[in-house]
C-alpha cells in the first residue's frame, strides 16, 4: 500500500469519526428537545388546585432521568425553562415569565436538579422498579423543597399550610407518576423512541 493511499485512509477515518459525534450529538440534542417538549405539554394537561396546579410535568420529570440520564435530563429542563424565560406561555397557566413572579416557579426551577439527579440514581444502580421508585422519590423531595420555599416566600404563608398545598395534596398522585414513568421506561417504547433518531448517525 503506497504512502498517499495509506494518508486517504487515513484522512477517510477522520472524517467517519468526526461525523459520527456529529450525528450522536445531534441525536441527543434532538432527545433533549423532545423532552422538553413533552414538559410543554405536560404542563398544559392541568388541574386546578389552588396555589399550586397539578399537572403531568412531574411525570416527564422523572421519566426524562430516567430514560435520557442525567445530563441531558437536566438539559431538557433547563431548555423548558429557557422557552418560560423569552416570555413563551409554556406553563400551566399560560403566563410565561411571568410565572417568575408567581407561587410555583421554585417547583419549576426544582424540576432541574431533581431529572439530574433521577438520572444520576439510575446511571448508577439501573433501571428497575425500585431504583426508579426511590429515584423518583428523591428527585421528588428536590422540586417539592425548592417549590415549598418560594411558595411561602411569594405568599407568606407558614410552613404548615405551604406544605400541604405544595407537597401533601400532590404525594399520592406523584407516587402514581412515578409508576407510570417507571412502567414507560422499562417498556420498549424508550428504546424504540431512541431508535428512531438513529438515521443521524
Amino acid at each position: 500500500m503506497s504512502s498517499q493511499t495509506r494518508a486517504i485512509g487515513h484522512k477517510f477515518y477522520f472524517y467517519n469519526i468526526f461525523w459520527r459525534k456529529q450525528a450522536q450529538l445531534i441525536q441527543r440534542l434532538l432527545a433533549i428537545a423532545t423532552f422538553t417538549a413533552l414538559t410543554v405539554v405536560g404542563a398544559k394537561i392541568t388541574l386546578e388546585s389552588g396555589a399550586v396546579p397539578f399537572t403531568l410535568q412531574t411525570m416527564i420529570v422523572m421519566l426524562a432521568g430516567m430514560v435520557l440520564g442525567s445530563r441531558d435530563a437536566a438539559l431538557s429542563q433547563i431548555g423548558y425553562i429557557g422557552l418560560l424565560l423569552i416570555g413563551l406561555p409554556v406553563d400551566a397557566r399560560g403566563l410565561g415569565f411571568g410565572v417568575f413572579a408567581g407561587p410555583t416557579w421554585g417547583f419549576i426551577v426544582g424540576f432541574v436538579p431533581a431529572a439530574f439527579m433521577i438520572g444520576l440514581i439510575c446511571e448508577r444502580f439501573g433501571n428497575t422498579l425500585w431504583v426508579h421508585l426511590i429515584a423518583a422519590t428523591i428527585g421528588a423531595s428536590i422540586y417539592f423543597a425548592t417549590g415549598t420555599i418560594v411558595l411561602m416566600s411569594v405568599t407568606g404563608l407558614a410552613f404548615i399550610p405551604a406544605f400541604y398545598a405544595g407537597v401533601v395534596k400532590f404525594v399520592i398522585i406523584d407516587f402514581a407518576k412515578a409508576l407510570m414513568a417507571s412502567a414507560i421506561a422499562r417498556s420498549p417504547m424508550p428504546q424504540a423512541f431512541l431508535s428512531a433518531f438513529a438515521r443521524f448517525q
